[in-house]
């Protein structure tokens, strides 16, 4: 789906910047949905792991208790604001917050076991590019997950906007994008109270 603050880093910064200090309070009930998508990396104790576009850090405490303490979470965000709440909510303590691009990722090649990121995919101003950067920040059999706390059709309509069939998010459009960057999808939800994309790196 094309989305239209997507079109430059600066756009989307604009669009998130005074809608951090409200984020969570807009989505108070999301929390659970975020555990139990975090759940589906089968991340274990020790492995490094990071939210690509972490936002207000919902995903951090979760993905922290996956790893334990010998593991890394690593939180990335362009937007500072955004950054700045998740630090207000307490969940620096969970991770280490990069004001980051995901696109240009401050890590070595194969730094990661996996990716969890939510929301991620619309926003990205070139989606093969930054799931390709994504692809080599992962070492190969490490996963990716591509959540969202409600399905397409659901985030549709409260957009008030209709599916269309060129969103990038709907499996057959998905599935090529990810192979093309280096991902094999191996399960893909799409309800109304979750959307899941799972892929694993290809060695």
């Amino acid at each position: 789906m094309t989305d239209h603050h997507a079109d430059r880093p600066h756009e989307v910064r604009a669009f998130f910047a005074p809608r951090a200090a409200d984020w969570d309070a807009k989505f108070p009930d999301d929390g659970p949905a975020y555990a139990a998508g975090v759940a589906e990396l089968g991340l274990r104790e020790g492995d490094r792991v990071l939210d690509a576009g972490c936002g207000t850090g919902r995903a951090l405490p979760a993905l922290r208790a996956a790893v334990g303490p010998r593991g890394t979470v690593l939180g990335a965000d362009l937007t500072p604001e955004m950054l700045h709440a998740a630090v207000r909510a307490g969940r620096d303590r969970a991770a280490a917050l990069l004001l980051a691009d995901v696109t240009r990722l401050p890590l070595r090649d194969a730094a990661l076991d996996a990716v969890f990121a939510a929301g991620l995919l619309s926003h990205l101003p070139d989606s093969a590019g930054g799931l390709a950067e994504l692809a080599r920040a992962v070492r190969p059999g490490g996963r990716l997950a591509l959540f969202h706390p409600v399905g397409r059709a659901a985030l549709a309509a409260r957009k008030g906007r209709p599916l269309t069939p060129d969103d990038l998010r709907a499996e057959p459009n998905l599935r090529p994008l990810l192979e093309d960057c280096g991902w094999d999808l191996i399960r893909y939800e799409d309800e109304d109270s979750r959307y899941l994309a799972l892929a694993v790196r290809r060695a």
